[in-house]
């Protein structure tokens, strides 16, 4: 099952070629053989997964139509069932095998770039000796080796695009306030990763709640739309550091040879960089004065600075993406850590710009870096526009060669 799309599970489940519980099973057999070396669920619901899986199984022969009948997936975190975005996944027919690791509470690093699951710490699914990224951890590792085709995740900061990067599968971190999120702070929104575009589709088109255009499940341009149209290059623009970040060469060059790859295969229009230069102000401070708006001794933290570098950085977004459609990046601009953490480097440092700025966002496998580990390449798109990083990520797969291998 590990090769095929979701939306040909389901198929097979609705037909009944194959029963719900038989895919739930084989999953909770690859689980048991992987998970103890690789740590990336906190729990595994074996049992209630097996229970849910014979429900479907049983609405299916009821006639009830579930679009996503049978598709095995993972939550984020111990309470990522009650998600709405993990809500509308079961409601269509999903099964949700477990909860992955995410960093532990009181881990004293802000950075988040691990997980804890309940075997010990998450590693890399390309090097064990590397950390997965996070904070959605064990969903990116678990993609990553076909546990699950898809794992929910949630974003603040990087949370879905960097551990997508760095376990060489696709992320989409959603606009923020696009989905329901308890967040108070507005700076995080739901994400899924998958290693197959078509699967972040189908996890679109489930979760958006019929906003926007209908999807085709299989891949494909979205229906109603002009086939030529959507095959037109969209314009973007490359930058390897926003202006600001000090990205290391060799994410750096991945990446930018990711970039050039969707613009040979004709799905983007590389822009001059003067046609649309890319010069924002470093988000880190205004992010962690938002986040957090109290300081270590307890004092207010300066959210008015902050609102006034958001501000100034929106008005430069929306002028970039006035000129262009896309903005191409690293996703990160160092390659995953060790265990020892990420000392005074910020992973997040090309990522967090767009959740102060609410853009969407999405992390496509662009290779190998010198160590082995993946890289990704960063996509990001108008508000709203999901539907665009969508097409991007498919056409990146099937058009570049842009994909996600197996790891293990």
């Amino acid at each position: 099952m590990t090769d095929l799309l979701i939306s040909e599970i389901a198929a097979a489940v609705r037909a009944r070629e194959v029963m719900a519980v038989d895919v739930v099973t084989a999953a909770l057999a690859r689980i048991a053989v992987v998970e103890p070396e690789l740590c990336a669920f906190t729990e595994v619901w074996g049992e209630a997964a097996v229970r849910r899986a014979r429900e479907v199984d049983e609405q299916v022969a009821a006639g009830v139509r579930l679009p996503l009948a049978g598709v095995p997936f993972a939550v984020k975190g111990r309470y990522g069932e009650r998600a709405a975005d993990a809500v509308r996944l079961t409601a269509a027919g999903c099964v949700a095998l477990g909860a992955t690791s995410v960093p532990a509470p009181g881990s004293g690093t802000p950075w988040q770039t691990w997980g804890l699951g309940s075997g010990g710490r998450t590693v890399n699914p390309w090097r064990a000796d590397r950390v997965p990224g996070g904070s959605s951890a064990g969903a990116a590792a678990a993609v990553a080796t076909g546990l699950v085709p898809l794992a929910t995740g949630a974003d603040g900061a990087g949370s879905v695009r960097i551990p997508a990067a760095w376990c060489g599968v696709f992320g989409l971190k959603s606009t923020n306030g696009r989905l329901p999120h308890p967040d108070r702070t507005g700076l995080s929104t739901a994400g899924a990763v998958a290693r197959r575009a078509a699967d972040l589709r189908a996890y679109w088109q489930c979760v958006a709640g019929g906003d926007g255009r209908a999807v085709d499940t299989a891949g494909g341009t979205p229906s109603g739309g002009d086939q030529e149209d959507a095959r037109r290059p969209l314009t973007a623009v490359w930058s390897d550091s926003l202006g600001f970040a000090r990205t290391d060469p060799g994410p750096a060059l991945v990446a930018h040879g990711a970039a050039l790859r969707l613009d040979g295969a004709g799905v983007v229009r590389l822009l001059p960089p003067g046609d649309a230069p890319v010069r924002l102000d470093d988000p880190g401070p205004a992010w962690l004065a938002l986040r957090a708006p109290e300081t270590r001794d307890g004092s207010p933290g300066d959210t008015a600075a902050a609102y006034r570098l958001r501000t100034v950085n929106d008005r430069r977004l929306a002028d970039l993406f006035s000129r262009a459609d896309l903005l191409l990046t690293p996703t990160t601009p160092n390659p995953p850590h060790g265990h020892e953490g990420p000392r005074d480097r910020y992973s997040t440092a090309l990522t967090w710009a767009f959740n102060l700025s609410g853009h969407p966002a999405a992390s496509i496998p662009a290779g190998f870096g010198p160590d082995g580990c993946p890289v990704g390449l960063q996509v990001v798109a108008r508000h709203g526009e999901e539907e665009t990083l969508l097409r991007v990520m498919a056409e990146a797969e099937e058009r570049a060669g842009l994909r996600a291998p197996l790891a293990r």
